[in-house]
């Protein structure tokens, strides 16, 4: 185990967190790196949904889509709901949809309700739903919010999101055999799915650090990845879950950001500190993760820099 991240195992297994595996990258160095078994392909859930940000910044260097392309240019709403609200799915930006700014007040197509929907038309049952308030003003965190962002995308390219960023991104990477899940009409889930081990995770995280810059290409516009990474709306939570959230991301504490995943994976950049740390997890306290990187991992690199 490397010395680096000592202090870091020794508290997650005295807190009982079920850590699976930890990256520390440094100046493009991988300085720390532990498993507790092996560093195996896992389901990263939400942190899909910075990958599925990815397809789009490109889409927008490319003219494919704007930030002001909405749903009803390419969904049409069930007619029952233009009559239940002033405001129609269809008036959706993908600017809204980004930033997790929809209007619902219950979001869905969580996974327990994609597992068991009879609707297999997932755009069409979303564009069903009437909003609770005006868009673009309130932070409510949706899954379905990224799966119409993937589905847009699908239709707007005539790409899934994945076989988009095999050749642009996963290949680049070095990523292959790309496993990422889909609706049952075949549009990429966008909102989760997507497995990779932490090794990969953490490539990710310095393509991000390195602003999109990968091996002499500009795989990503660097503005994009500026702006998928600062605020863009306020968020309600606590802790880490407080700091706002950007396109597909969150801000951190320590002027970081990450891409996360339910029950623990957590790719979080310190731009600061030319850092990247990758987590895969099986544990919901994910706060309790960050904290003993904030604790354990952070002085360390601080000093490095410093």
């Amino acid at each position: 185990m490397s010395s680096i991240i000592n202090s870091f195992v020794h508290h997650i297994d005295e807190q009982e967190l079920n850590v699976h595996s930890v990256r520390v990258l440094q100046k493009g160095v991988t300085i720390g790196a532990w498993d507790r078994t092996s560093d195996m392909r896992r389901l990263q859930h939400s942190v899909s949904k910075s990958f599925t940000c990815m397809a789009i910044g490109l889409a927008l260097a490319e003219g494919t889509l704007t930030l002001e392309s909405r749903l009803g240019d390419y969904f049409t709403s069930p007619t029952p709901a233009s009559h239940l609200t002033a405001f129609p799915p269809a008036d959706l930006t993908l600017y809204d949809l980004l930033q997790m700014s929809s209007g619902h007040d219950v979001p869905v197509l969580w996974a327990e309700e994609r597992a068991t929907l009879p609707e297999k038309d997932w755009a069409k049952y979303y564009m069903s739903l009437p909003l609770n308030r005006a868009p673009g003003e309130t932070f409510t965190y949706s899954s379905a919010d990224t799966f119409m962002i993937s589905a847009m995308f699908q239709h707007a390219s005539g790409q899934t999101v994945k076989d988009y960023l095999i050749p642009r991104l996963f290949e680049p990477l070095g990523i292959t055999n790309v496993e990422w899940e889909t609706s049952p009409l075949g549009i990429t889930l966008g909102c989760a799915g997507l497995q990779l081990t932490n090794e990969e995770l953490g490539r990710f995280g310095q393509l991000l650090l390195q602003g999109g810059h990968w091996n002499g290409k500009q795989l990503i516009p660097e503005e994009w990845i500026r702006l998928a990474t600062s605020q863009q709306i306020p968020t309600p939570g606590d802790g880490d879950w407080g700091q706002g959230y950007g396109y597909q991301f969150w801000r951190c504490s320590h002027n970081a950001y990450r891409a996360d995943g339910a029950n623990g994976q957590l790719c979080v950049v310190l731009p600061e500190l030319e850092s990247v740390v990758a987590i895969n997890s099986d544990e919901q306290n994910m706060q309790a993760i960050l904290d003993n990187v904030w604790s354990d991992i952070l002085p360390v690199l601080e000093k490095n820099i410093g």
